[in-house]
Protein backbone atom coordinates (compact mmCIF):
# COMPACT_ATOMS: atom_id res chain seq x y z
CA UNK A 1 0.00 0.00 0.00
CA UNK A 2 1.39 3.39 -1.12
CA UNK A 3 1.87 6.28 1.75
CA UNK A 4 -0.21 8.81 1.42
CA UNK A 5 -2.14 11.14 3.94
CA UNK A 6 -4.95 9.10 5.75
CA UNK A 7 -8.42 10.40 5.29
CA UNK A 8 -11.73 9.69 6.61
CA UNK A 9 -15.47 8.58 5.74
CA UNK A 10 -16.60 11.89 4.06
CA UNK A 11 -13.30 12.58 1.91
CA UNK A 12 -13.55 8.75 1.18
CA UNK A 13 -17.42 9.96 -0.15
CA UNK A 14 -16.03 12.29 -2.64
CA UNK A 15 -12.92 10.68 -3.72
CA UNK A 16 -15.97 8.21 -5.10
CA UNK A 17 -17.81 10.79 -6.73
CA UNK A 18 -15.25 11.70 -7.92
CA UNK A 19 -14.46 8.52 -9.96
CA UNK A 20 -18.54 8.06 -10.60
CA UNK A 21 -18.16 11.22 -12.37
CA UNK A 22 -15.37 10.03 -14.41
CA UNK A 23 -16.82 7.00 -15.71
CA UNK A 24 -20.39 8.62 -16.43
CA UNK A 25 -18.22 11.02 -18.71
CA UNK A 26 -17.07 7.66 -20.37
CA UNK A 27 -19.62 5.76 -20.63
CA UNK A 28 -21.65 9.33 -22.17
CA UNK A 29 -18.55 9.46 -24.41
CA UNK A 30 -19.46 5.70 -25.98
CA UNK A 31 -22.85 6.71 -26.33
CA UNK A 32 -21.34 9.73 -28.85
CA UNK A 33 -19.29 7.13 -30.14
CA UNK A 34 -21.47 4.45 -31.54
CA UNK A 35 -24.25 6.81 -32.26
CA UNK A 36 -21.73 9.18 -34.81
CA UNK A 37 -19.03 6.52 -34.98
CA UNK A 38 -17.17 8.93 -33.28
CA UNK A 39 -13.34 8.35 -33.32
CA UNK A 40 -12.52 11.07 -31.16
CA UNK A 41 -14.00 10.40 -28.59
CA UNK A 42 -13.61 6.84 -29.26
CA UNK A 43 -10.32 7.53 -27.96
CA UNK A 44 -10.90 9.93 -25.51
CA UNK A 45 -12.60 6.91 -23.24
CA UNK A 46 -9.41 4.38 -24.36
CA UNK A 47 -7.16 7.31 -23.19
CA UNK A 48 -8.77 7.43 -19.85
CA UNK A 49 -9.09 4.06 -18.32
CA UNK A 50 -5.58 4.94 -17.03
CA UNK A 51 -6.88 7.54 -14.85
CA UNK A 52 -10.00 4.99 -13.90
CA UNK A 53 -7.86 2.61 -13.10
CA UNK A 54 -5.70 5.00 -10.90
CA UNK A 55 -8.59 6.37 -8.86
CA UNK A 56 -9.70 2.98 -8.21
CA UNK A 57 -6.82 1.65 -6.81
CA UNK A 58 -6.25 4.77 -4.18
CA UNK A 59 -9.91 4.33 -3.28
CA UNK A 60 -9.68 1.02 -2.31
CA UNK A 61 -6.24 1.44 -0.55
CA UNK A 62 -8.02 4.15 1.35
CA UNK A 63 -11.27 1.82 2.35
CA UNK A 64 -8.78 -0.64 3.60
CA UNK A 65 -7.06 2.06 5.99
CA UNK A 66 -10.38 3.00 7.54
CA UNK A 67 -11.00 -0.22 7.90
CA UNK A 68 -8.18 -1.20 9.90
CA UNK A 69 -8.29 1.90 11.78
CA UNK A 70 -10.90 0.31 14.06
CA UNK A 71 -13.65 1.45 16.50
CA UNK A 72 -15.78 2.63 13.67
CA UNK A 73 -19.47 2.90 14.03
CA UNK A 74 -21.38 0.15 12.26
CA UNK A 75 -22.45 2.85 9.53
CA UNK A 76 -19.53 3.97 8.72
CA UNK A 77 -18.52 0.02 8.65
CA UNK A 78 -21.50 -0.58 6.13
CA UNK A 79 -20.75 2.57 4.18
CA UNK A 80 -17.08 1.97 3.50
CA UNK A 81 -17.89 -1.79 2.64
CA UNK A 82 -20.64 -0.58 0.22
CA UNK A 83 -17.64 2.07 -1.29
CA UNK A 84 -15.40 -0.95 -1.83
CA UNK A 85 -18.01 -3.15 -3.87
CA UNK A 86 -18.92 0.29 -5.85
CA UNK A 87 -15.57 1.36 -6.19
CA UNK A 88 -15.05 -2.03 -8.65
CA UNK A 89 -18.34 -2.23 -10.05
CA UNK A 90 -17.43 1.45 -11.54
CA UNK A 91 -14.05 0.32 -12.40
CA UNK A 92 -15.65 -2.31 -14.37
CA UNK A 93 -17.82 0.02 -15.99
CA UNK A 94 -14.61 2.11 -17.26
CA UNK A 95 -13.31 -1.06 -18.66
CA UNK A 96 -16.45 -2.05 -20.33
CA UNK A 97 -16.54 1.48 -21.60
CA UNK A 98 -13.18 1.20 -23.47
CA UNK A 99 -13.66 -1.85 -24.55
CA UNK A 100 -16.75 -0.81 -26.83
CA UNK A 101 -14.34 2.41 -27.92
CA UNK A 102 -12.16 -0.10 -29.17
CA UNK A 103 -15.13 -2.16 -30.95
CA UNK A 104 -16.28 1.32 -32.29
CA UNK A 105 -12.84 2.02 -34.00
CA UNK A 106 -12.98 -1.55 -35.54
CA UNK A 107 -16.40 -0.82 -36.53
CA UNK A 108 -15.70 2.29 -38.38
CA UNK A 109 -13.24 0.85 -40.73
CA UNK A 110 -16.21 -0.72 -42.60
CA UNK A 111 -18.10 2.11 -43.67
CA UNK A 112 -20.82 0.13 -45.35
CA UNK A 113 -22.40 -1.48 -42.24
CA UNK A 114 -25.45 0.13 -41.00
CA UNK A 115 -25.48 -0.35 -37.03
CA UNK A 116 -28.91 -1.49 -36.06
CA UNK A 117 -31.36 1.19 -34.50
CA UNK A 118 -31.98 -1.52 -31.68
CA UNK A 119 -28.40 -0.73 -30.75
CA UNK A 120 -28.39 2.89 -30.11
CA UNK A 121 -31.46 2.21 -27.86
CA UNK A 122 -29.98 0.02 -26.18
CA UNK A 123 -27.14 2.15 -25.37
CA UNK A 124 -29.44 4.57 -24.27
CA UNK A 125 -31.59 2.45 -21.84
CA UNK A 126 -27.93 1.74 -20.49
CA UNK A 127 -26.73 4.83 -20.07
CA UNK A 128 -30.21 6.00 -18.58
CA UNK A 129 -29.78 3.38 -15.85
CA UNK A 130 -25.72 4.02 -15.56
CA UNK A 131 -27.06 8.07 -14.84
CA UNK A 132 -29.77 7.01 -12.50
CA UNK A 133 -27.61 4.57 -10.30
CA UNK A 134 -25.17 7.33 -9.78
CA UNK A 135 -27.59 9.98 -9.34
CA UNK A 136 -28.69 7.21 -6.25
CA UNK A 137 -25.08 7.27 -5.26
CA UNK A 138 -24.91 10.92 -4.78
CA UNK A 139 -28.57 11.73 -3.15
CA UNK A 140 -28.05 7.84 -1.43
CA UNK A 141 -31.65 7.64 -2.66
CA UNK A 142 -32.45 4.00 -1.91
CA UNK A 143 -36.14 4.47 -3.90
CA UNK A 144 -34.22 5.91 -7.31
CA UNK A 145 -32.01 2.75 -6.20
CA UNK A 146 -34.89 0.13 -6.84
CA UNK A 147 -35.79 1.93 -9.78
CA UNK A 148 -32.75 1.21 -11.42
CA UNK A 149 -33.07 -2.57 -10.50
CA UNK A 150 -36.37 -2.86 -12.12
CA UNK A 151 -34.66 -1.41 -15.44
CA UNK A 152 -32.13 -4.04 -15.66
CA UNK A 153 -34.65 -6.58 -17.23
CA UNK A 154 -35.68 -4.11 -19.99
CA UNK A 155 -31.96 -4.12 -20.98
CA UNK A 156 -31.42 -7.87 -20.92
CA UNK A 157 -34.60 -8.11 -23.09
CA UNK A 158 -32.88 -5.76 -25.72
CA UNK A 159 -29.87 -7.98 -25.63
CA UNK A 160 -31.08 -10.58 -26.01
CA UNK A 161 -33.37 -9.32 -29.37
CA UNK A 162 -29.95 -8.14 -30.65
CA UNK A 163 -28.37 -11.16 -30.46
CA UNK A 164 -31.42 -12.39 -32.75
CA UNK A 165 -30.48 -9.43 -34.76
CA UNK A 166 -27.65 -10.32 -35.21
CA UNK A 167 -27.66 -13.80 -36.17
CA UNK A 168 -30.00 -13.51 -38.59
CA UNK A 169 -28.21 -10.66 -40.27
CA UNK A 170 -25.19 -13.14 -40.28
CA UNK A 171 -26.97 -15.64 -42.09
CA UNK A 172 -28.56 -13.15 -44.35
CA UNK A 173 -24.78 -11.68 -45.22
CA UNK A 174 -21.97 -14.09 -43.90
CA UNK A 175 -19.25 -11.86 -45.56
CA UNK A 176 -20.47 -9.11 -42.70
CA UNK A 177 -19.66 -11.87 -40.23
CA UNK A 178 -16.90 -10.35 -38.64
CA UNK A 179 -18.33 -6.81 -38.51
CA UNK A 180 -21.39 -7.97 -36.92
CA UNK A 181 -19.52 -9.98 -34.00
CA UNK A 182 -18.46 -6.63 -33.22
CA UNK A 183 -22.03 -5.13 -32.71
CA UNK A 184 -22.59 -8.16 -31.13
CA UNK A 185 -19.90 -7.45 -28.82
CA UNK A 186 -20.66 -3.79 -27.77
CA UNK A 187 -24.50 -5.40 -27.41
CA UNK A 188 -22.66 -7.67 -24.19
CA UNK A 189 -20.73 -5.13 -22.84
CA UNK A 190 -23.54 -2.53 -22.77
CA UNK A 191 -25.76 -5.46 -21.20
CA UNK A 192 -22.49 -5.92 -18.58
CA UNK A 193 -22.40 -1.95 -17.80
CA UNK A 194 -26.26 -2.19 -16.94
CA UNK A 195 -25.14 -5.00 -14.73
CA UNK A 196 -22.81 -2.89 -12.84
CA UNK A 197 -25.10 0.30 -12.70
CA UNK A 198 -27.36 -2.30 -10.86
CA UNK A 199 -24.81 -3.41 -8.38
CA UNK A 200 -23.59 0.03 -7.15
CA UNK A 201 -28.16 0.68 -6.91
CA UNK A 202 -28.35 -2.45 -4.73
CA UNK A 203 -25.04 -1.15 -2.48
CA UNK A 204 -26.82 2.54 -2.32
CA UNK A 205 -30.32 0.34 -1.13
CA UNK A 206 -27.63 -1.85 1.36
CA UNK A 207 -26.02 1.90 2.85
CA UNK A 208 -29.54 3.18 3.48
CA UNK A 209 -31.87 0.45 4.36
CA UNK A 210 -29.84 -2.50 5.42
CA UNK A 211 -30.68 -4.64 3.45
CA UNK A 212 -29.17 -6.59 0.92
CA UNK A 213 -31.42 -7.07 -1.99
CA UNK A 214 -29.26 -8.24 -5.01
CA UNK A 215 -30.72 -12.03 -5.21
CA UNK A 216 -34.66 -10.84 -4.58
CA UNK A 217 -35.69 -8.50 -7.21
CA UNK A 218 -33.10 -10.86 -10.06
CA UNK A 219 -35.21 -13.64 -8.62
CA UNK A 220 -38.42 -12.08 -9.71
CA UNK A 221 -37.73 -11.23 -13.33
Amino acid sequence: MTDRPAINSEQLKRRILSLSALVEENARRCVIAIRQRDREAAERVIASDKDVDRLEIAIEEDCVHLLMLGGLPKEEIRLIVAILKINSDLERIGDLSANIARRVLNIGEHDQLVLPNELMILAERTMTMVRLSLDSLVGMDAAGARDVCAADSEVDALHREMHDLVRNRIQENPEQTERLLNVLAISRHLERIADYATNIAENVVYVQEEKIIRHHHRAER
